[in-house]
């Protein structure tokens, strides 16, 4: 095994271990913490038959609590490198048996939800029954695939929001009417980048259009009909009223206000990030948040750590 740190500009730390996990059906104890937009697994699953090698990590959070103790590492790292981002991810090699064996204890005691790398553990399961397929049921290293687990803990996690960046809105239809069905909307000002930011910082939920900016306060009756309390889920209440709308998703803010500005989109949602509360007893119920509800950074490197499959 190994244990997996990435430090973040910022300075924000997530540390992990990698291994390798069973792959299970999914009524198992690894749960998935979305639902998935559908996409091919294809040019994965070629990439898997063609390398025999699993060669990024799917990400998986622990309700085991306390396990980050049995790999916090006490020694320089043996690997060092930065990305492009600026992100530091150190490496170092568990070989001792003892540590391995508690480790796999904490993991089995409590499901793995997948954060990240949901249609990779899909891409798996597919090698997995495949390759069963064709060895009379013979167990395998397809069995298992390579995942980076992390504590589902506040120490641990940084997540940021996804934005909804809204174009080809019908003519015709008054956005702002179809968000008043479901929320009571106070106009804040202009579409400025100041003001944006600043209900950003202040966390609030906010859409801008080309003609100013609205503060939004989810109405009980919107909590009721969604059966959530998720920005995710409220939002979609209302996109879903507006015929062949085009949602695209953003991580950063700066760039969702830009294309209101520049007009190459009719409007956009700022969403809060989803708390690590709200995601650990999303997790415990075992229910999937709506897609794009989370987004977790820094990501776990390609390469860090390869994963040969001999059989």
């Amino acid at each position: 095994m190994y244990a997996y740190r990435m430090t973040g500009p910022a300075g924000d730390t997530t540390t992990g271990v990698i291994g390798a996990l069973a792959c299970e059906p999914s009524d198992g104890d690894v749960v998935p913490h979305e639902q998935t937009v559908s996409k091919d697994i294809g040019d994965r699953l070629e990439l898997l038959r063609a390398c025999h090698a699993n060669l990024s990590p799917i990400w998986g959070l622990s309700l085991t609590e306390g396990l980050t103790k049995a790999y916090e590492p006490m020694t320089p790292p043996q690997h060092t490198a930065t990305d492009d981002s600026g992100t530091v991810h150190q490496l170092w090699v568990i070989d001792d048996p003892a540590a391995i064996d508690s480790i796999a204890h904490g993991v089995t005691q409590t499901p793995v939800v997948i954060a990240d790398g949901h249609h990779r553990y899909e891409t798996a399961l597919a090698y997995q029954a495949e390759r069963r397929a064709e060895t009379d049921d013979a167990p395998g290293d397809y069995d298992l695939v390579m995942t980076f687990i992390v504590e589902l803990t506040e120490a641990q996690l940084s997540v940021g929001a996804v934005h909804r960046v809204l174009s080809r809105v019908p003519p015709g239809i008054d956005l702002l009417e179809v968000m008043r069905r479901w929320f009571d909307c106070e106009l804040v000002g202009d579409v400025d980048r100041e003001l944006a930011g600043e209900l950003v910082r202040s966390g609030t939920l906010t859409l801008i259009t080309r003609d100013g900016t609205w503060a939004l306060t989810p109405r009980p009756e919107a909590c009721r009909v969604a059966e959530s309390t998720l920005d995710s889920s409220l939002v979609a209440l209302a996109l879903d009223e507006v015929a062949n709308v085009v949602p695209t998703y953003s991580h950063d803010w700066h760039d969702a206000v830009r294309a209101v500005i520049e007009g190459s989109a009719d409007a956009t949602l700022l969403l809060r990030p989803v708390t690590v509360a709200q995601i650990s007893q999303w997790a415990h119920e075992r229910k999937r948040m709506p897609p794009k509800s989370t987004h977790f950074h820094p990501k776990p490197r390609t390469g860090m750590v390869f994963r040969p499959m001999h059989s």
